[in-house]
C-alpha cells in the first residue's frame, strides 16, 4: 500500500537506535502513524518538529501493519515560535489534542482545514481567541454540539459570564463564546475562563468516559493566563 500526502506532525517517539515513530495528520488519510528510518539523524530530526508541515511517502504491506514514511519538510512552523512560550504551548496543545482525539485512518477534512487555518493565523494579535474557537469547533466536529447559540445574552457586555446547563453539567461561559464575537478588551481572566470551559467540556465528553489522559501541554497553556 503506497500513497503520498501533505501533513502536519502531531507527535514522535523513539523506536529503534536510528528510527522513530511519528503520528501525522493528513487531509486525505486522517491521523496515521508510521516508522521513519534515519529519523534520529541530525538532518531529519531538525525538521521533524511538532506542528511542522511535511510531505510524506507512505509504504506498508497491508492496512493492518504499521507502515514506513519518507519525509520532506514543506513548511517550518514550530521554529518560528521557539522564543514565544505561549504560542509554542498552543502548538503543542493542539497537536496533542488531535493526536489523542482523532480516530485512526479516518479522513477529517473539516478539522484539517480548521487546524491549518489556525496554524496560518497563530501570528495574529488575537491568536488565543482563534484557538479557543478552534477548540469549540473541534468539539462539534467530533460529534458533540454545545449549542451555545441557543442561549440569549446581553450583547452590550461581551465580557460578562453566563451560567448554562448542558447535558446535566453547569458551565460558566463568557458571553462572547455565545455571540461568537471576539471582545475588544482582551483580559487574562476572560481567556482563562474560556479555556476552562472548553477543557471541562472535553473532559466530560471525551477524556473521562474513555479513560484518556488530558494533555499536559493544554494545562500549561491555561496556566499562562492565571
Amino acid at each position: 500500500m503506497i500513497w503520498e500526502d501533505e501533513c502536519y506532525l502531531l507527535s514522535k517517539r523513539k523506536f529503534k537506535e536510528n528510527a522513530i515513530i511519528i503520528n501525522i495528520f493528513t487531509k486525505e488519510k486522517g491521523r496515521i502513524d508510521g516508522i521513519v528510518y534515519g529519523g534520529t539523524s541530525r538532518k531529519v530530526k531538525n525538521y521533524l518538529q511538532i506542528s511542522n508541515k511535511l510531505f510524506v511517502s507512505h509504504t506498508s504491506k497491508n492496512e493492518n501493519r504499521i507502515g514506513y514514511f519518507k519525509t520532506e519538510l514543506i513548511k517550518p512552523v514550530s521554529p518560528l515560535y521557539f522564543n514565544d512560550k505561549e504560542r509554542t504551548s498552543v502548538l503543542m496543545s493542539i497537536c496533542s489534542l488531535l493526536n489523542i482525539l482523532l480516530p485512526d485512518s479516518q479522513p477529517n477534512p473539516k478539522i484539517y482545514d480548521s487546524f491549518e487555518n489556525l496554524i496560518n493565523s497563530i501570528n495574529l494579535e488575537n491568536w488565543i481567541f482563534l484557538y479557543i474557537f478552534f477548540e469549540l469547533n473541534l468539539i462539534k466536529a467530533l460529534g458533540y454540539d454545545t449549542n451555545l447559540s441557543e442561549h440569549q445574552i446581553n450583547k452590550s457586555n461581551e465580557q460578562t459570564l453566563k451560567k448554562i446547563k448542558i447535558d446535566g453539567y453547569i458551565y460558566e461561559i463568557p458571553n462572547y463564546l455565545i455571540s461568537k464575537k471576539i471582545p475588544i478588551n482582551l483580559t487574562n481572566d476572560l481567556i482563562r475562563k474560556s479555556l476552562y470551559f472548553t477543557r471541562q467540556v472535553m473532559l466530560n465528553k471525551f477524556f473521562i468516559p474513555n479513560n484518556l489522559l488530558f494533555p499536559k501541554s493544554r494545562l500549561i497553556l491555561e496556566n499562562y493566563f492565571n
